[in-house]
This record gives C-alpha cells, structure tokens and sequence, in this order.
C-alpha cells in the first residue's frame, strides 16, 4: 500500500493530523493506531476513566512502568498512556488547558520561530468548539467541544470558595494566557444534543466523524516496529497487526504522532538517535541525532487525601453505589450527574512566591480519594487535592529497553534529581493544605489520610519521596529547536533526515505550565498547515 503521508500513532496528534491532511480529496492519508478504536462505552462515559486508568487489565492503556527512581526511594513510578484512536485524550480527565502565555514566548526565545503565545492562539481557536462562543480568545467552529462541568459537586465549589476565603482570586476562564488563580477546569465534553456529556477525545472531535473518507485509511491494532529509508529519506513504515509484519509506503512523508515515550523509541528501533542507545541492541545506525530519548520532562504529582461523611462524591459504599445507579440513567438520559465528572473538578494555579512571575504550581481537586493512581482502593468516601510543580528541572530519557519492538521502553523520568523541583513541591504541599484546612471546605472533613498534623520538613520530605508519581504530563524527548540536542527543527522536521516529521508532545521543547492535551492538538492543527505548506 501506498499514501501520501503516513502517520503513526492515532493520539491526540495523530487523529487531529489525520483528518485535517485528508481535508484535501487529492491527498491520500493512511494513519496507524496499535490500539482500537477508541469508541466503546468505557470511553464516551467520563467517569468510566476509573475502570481504564489502573491498567488492571490494559484497557485502552499502554499502562507503562519507569525504571527505578532514586528520588523516589528507588520505586518504579506507573505511566499510564492511552492505547486507542484518541490515544491519552480516550483516558484522561478532559481537562482543557492550555497553559500560560509566557511559556509559549520561551518556546519562541529557545529559537522556537512561530511558537510564541501570539502566533499559536490562532490554532487553539480553530480547533475549538467552546460553548461559551466565540471571542478573541475563545471558538466556536472547531472540531473540539470545550465545555463547562455538567453536574460539578458542591465539596468543588467549597474548594474554589476555601480559597476565595484565603485571598485568592477566583477565575472563571484558565484559558487567557494568564492562568493564576482558582476556579472549576473547563472539559473537552460534547455540548451537543446528540452526544451531550460524553467525552469528546480528539478521535471523536476530529477522527471518528471522518473515517469514511475514500482518501482516508485508518489501521487499529497496527503496532510500528521501524521506520523505512532509502538512505536518508523516510519511505514507509513497518507494522505488526496481528502478530503478522505489514508495511506502507509513504510517498511524501512518514508522520510520528507517538507520543513522548513511543515516537522516541521508535526512532531508536530505526537507526535514529544515538549510538550508545541504538548498536548494543543489533541495530545498524541510520543517522547519528543526539537529541533523541533526551529531554523527559514529566508533572511530578502529590496527593493530600481526606476521608468524609459525604456521600456526593466518588467512593466505595452500599450508599454510594446505589445512588451511582441513579446517576447512570440521569447521565444517559440528560448527559449530566456524576457520570459525567472529570474526577478533578477543582482548578487553582498559584505561585509559591508572590515575587514570581507566574503561577509555579498546579492543583487538581478530585471528588474521590485517589491513591497510587486508583490502584489501592479505600473504604467510604472521600475527596483528594493534587499538587505538581509546573515547570520542574529535573530532566530524564527515553531509551530502548530491548531491540525487540513490541518490548516497552526504559523510561526514565529521573523525578526530584534537581532538588528545587522537591523545595517547590513542599511549598507547593503546605499551600494547598492551608487551603484544603479553610472553611467552608474544612467542614468536609472527617479525616486526613497518610499526614497526621503539621508535618516538619524531614517528614513531608519522606511522604513526598514515599508516594509522589505522575501526573501524566511527558514531554520534550523530540524536542523542537535549532541547538544541537534539538531533534526537529521549527517545522517539525527531524533534523538531517528527509520525509519525516514529528508532531505530538515529544516536540515540546519545555513542559508548558499546565496539562497537554490541548497543546498537543493544537500541535498538530499548527503542522497539518506547515505540513500543506510543504506540499
């Protein structure tokens, strides 16, 4: 088979790609996706996340393992990545967020040419479909539906109101380029009668509604093994589907849209990266590019959790589980109730020093108790506030683990190497406690799990080092830029090769200063054009 333009990976750049490249009838697309299609019940209902997030079993999940950690006290952290049409937009929590202006600006001052706040804005509005309606900072004709919370419980609105009580400023909108504050996460969720309250992951914005385009191939449960040259030139791509190899060839370009674990590693099983990664597993090198598996940055996360006497939110009861039920039926009928939660309802983004100048931390308030990634489950009811530190300096790598392509990769986050990202997360934990202790949210709880009082440094120290994981944030292993650790250039081209590109997180030179979905698509909407560009 023979197309246009392949693409690897049917993620959150890879459906966004897809569609947008097979816009033009005389172009001819063929996208891969080792996953399914991203489509069933578990993911169109929000809330069914709880039951493919664990990865007990693998549902719609890569449900990935780092290396050891020495910052952790040597425990392998869990990296869960989504494995469907859609990819981690199919298991996520929805949030949309795009980040903080300044970010985009740094890309843009790290030689990053177009990628400032001012020349990607344009692309997070085209790809947008806000119920709030157009504006100079918002869409309304784009694939994507962003939406306010259909049923956002009451102990979220106490949380946005604790902080309020503490002075800080309550935010309607964190999309403006200028985050800092408190408020509820607008959602990637249909508004539409038709689908409304489900989940709308880039498949089902921009994918799903297309695939019976005749110029359009799309090929689930189709795992890349190794990218195709002759000589420098990406041709094609091989695949596995089925426990049978398959290839396609790629007439203009081979696409990866892998992701930041997946399209370094796969660059690595094709000859691409560095030597020291690539020859000792019996590879023959194809073109020496240093910055390759390089970069990892990933959200640190830590979680404060509270037992509460509640019964409006998320918890393990007879109570509990039988006003579930009922929320079942109002969701399908009407799209809102409790099947229709992000989980993490609750939004702040704040400094851990008036002096800075942006927000450094971000927290997530979930309507459950969320331990060691919904994999260690509690009795009763409960609630949960997630801290990260926004821009942390601890950097890790991607590498091959095995020469054998359907072997996961060694992912290495190297969490808390850089102690200021361990300082920060303290400050960042303390903050939040004092928030999550102000009324009326104090009035919630019953018990705080895994803290007792007020903990000195040495013991906060040892809790963060003890549980602290992922908040599913990886980037930065294809970095974008012109210095020499630079994998693609401005274009997202690899460097030094030809006919091949890539376009998802792994290009994100530094993480932005919030969750990556949004970023991602907007990525992807920004290439499709760089990519016609092309021609």
């Amino acid at each position: 088979m023979r197309f246009d333009y392949v693409i690897v990976g049917g993620g959150s750049g890879g459906s966004t790609l897809a569609s947008r490249l097979s816009e033009d009838p005389n172009t001819s697309v063929c996208l891969l996706e080792a996953g399914g299609k991203g489509d069933s019940l578990l993911v169109r209902a929000p809330a069914a996340v709880i039951a493919m997030l664990p990865g007990r079993p693998k549902i719609n999940n890569w449900a990935f393992q780092t290396v050891p950690q020495a910052g952790l006290k040597g425990r392998k952290g869990y990296q869960p990545r989504g494995k469907a049409l859609g990819g981690s937009s199919a298991i996520n929590a929805m949030l949309y967020v795009r980040g903080h202006r300044q970010d985009y600006d740094e890309w843009a001052n790290l030689g990053c040419d177009g990628w400032s706040w001012d020349d990607v804005l344009p692309y997070f509005l085209k790809s947008e479909n806000n119920e709030w309606g157009a504006s100079d900072l918002h869409g309304d004709g784009g694939p994507l539906q962003v939406s306010d919370q259909k049923s956002p419980r009451d102990l979220s609105r106490a949380f946005v109101e604790a902080g309020k009580a503490l002075q800080i400023r309550h935010r309607e909108d964190f999309n403006t380029g200028d985050n800092e504050g408190i408020g509820l996460y607008q959602v990637t969720q249909f508004h539409d009668a038709a689908k409304n309250g489900e989940r709308c992951s880039a498949a089902a914005a921009y994918l799903h509604p297309v695939m019976n385009r005749s110029n359009l191939t799309v090929i689930t449960h189709a795992q890349a093994t190794r990218i195709l040259f002759d000589g420098k030139r990406a041709n094609g791509v091989e695949y596995q589907q089925k426990g049978q190899p398959h290839r396609v060839e790629a007439g203009r370009e081979v696409i990866l849209c892998g992701g930041a674990f997946n399209s370094p590693q796969l660059l690595q099983l094709s000859g691409v990266g560095r030597d020291e990664d690539i020859t000792p597993h019996g590879i023959e090198m194809v073109h020496e590019l240093p910055g390759v598996g390089q970069n990892l940055q990933d959200h640190l996360d830590f979680i404060l959790a509270y037992k509460t006497k509640d019964l409006d939110n998320f918890g393990l009861s007879l109570r509990g589980g039988l006003k579930l039920m009922g929320h079942m039926n109002t969701w399908r009928k009407t799209g809102a109730g409790m099947l229709a939660t992000p989980f993490a309802e609750g939004a702040a983004f704040l400094k851990t020093d008036p002096a800075l100048d942006r927000p450094d931390i971000q927290l997530h308030f979930v309507i459950g108790i969320v331990d060691d990634h919904a994999r260690k489950l509690h009795l009763g009811h409960g609630y949960s506030c997630h801290v990260c530190v926004l821009r942390p300096k601890s950097r890790g790598t991607v590498s091959l683990a095995s020469g054998d392509p359907m072997a996961a990769p060694a992912i290495d986050p190297n969490f808390l190497s850089d102690p200021d990202d361990l300082e920060r997360t303290m400050k960042g934990v303390r903050l939040t406690r004092r928030i999550m202790q102000s009324d009326p949210l104090a009035g919630y709880v019953h018990k705080e799990l895994f803290i007792d009082g007020e903990p000195d440094d040495a013991t906060l120290e040892d809790h963060i080092r003890s549980r602290a994981d992922t908040i599913y944030h990886p980037v930065g292993t294809c970095k974008m830029g012109r210095d020499d650790m630079a994998v693609v250039d401005p274009e997202l081209r690899v460097r030094g090769l030809e006919g091949l590109r890539v376009v998802d997180a792994s290009v994100m030179p530094r993480l932005i200063g919030g969750n990556t979905n949004a970023p991602t698509i907007m990525i992807a909407e920004k290439a499709a054009e760089l990519i016609r560009a092309a021609g």
